[in-house]
């Protein structure tokens, strides 16, 4: 029980970590664009996923709000953030940025193309940790079912099942 939380609170830690470097990174590359809205969709989509990631990654870091929110919010978040890298890889193909696996100009302080790939990176990232979030979670509270399980059994075997209000005698 203390390995997951472990694991979980590591997990948010870094999911806290990749989501403000996308929103810094991104939030910069919309702040400086003189781009159209309609234009800058899958930026604005990013920074509104990366927004909402470290919203439930700094609820979820407090002991006592992790049984608010459960594991399917982990998967529709690693969703969101598969749905985000997907949407900023289509732009990189319609971009003069070079090849998708180009990495050579990646780098949070460099050019737009740069800039833009390392979005990508930390959004991938981020899907991933999610992932592993939701498995972890999933696990856990299989594990806590099973164990509920177990421990009403014994308790029905040690004092027999008795109707409300029912003595023994």
């Amino acid at each position: 029980m203390a390995l997951e939380r472990i694991v979980s609170m590591v997990l948010r830690a870094a999911q806290l970590v990749f989501a403000a470097i996308v929103a810094g990174v991104n939030g910069e590359y919309l702040h400086k664009s003189n781009a159209s809205s309609w234009a800058l969709g899958r930026q604005i989509y990013t920074e509104v996923v990366a927004g909402l990631a470290i919203f439930l990654a700094l609820l979820r870091l407090f002991p006592f709000a992790s049984h608010f929110f459960s594991w399917p919010v982990d998967i529709f978040m690693s969703i969101l953030w598969w749905v985000a890298f997907g949407l900023l890889v289509d732009l990189v193909g319609t971009q003069v940025c070079g090849g998708l696996w180009d990495w050579s100009n990646i780098a949070p302080r460099g050019d737009a193309c740069g800039k833009l790939k390392a979005v990508i990176a930390f959004a991938f990232l981020s899907a991933v940790l999610w992932l592993a979030s939701a498995i972890v979670g999933f696990f856990w509270v299989r594990r806590q079912d099973r164990h509920a399980t177990k421990v009403d059994a014994h308790h029905h075997r040690r004092h027999g099942r008795r109707g409300w209000g029912r003595s023994r005698v």
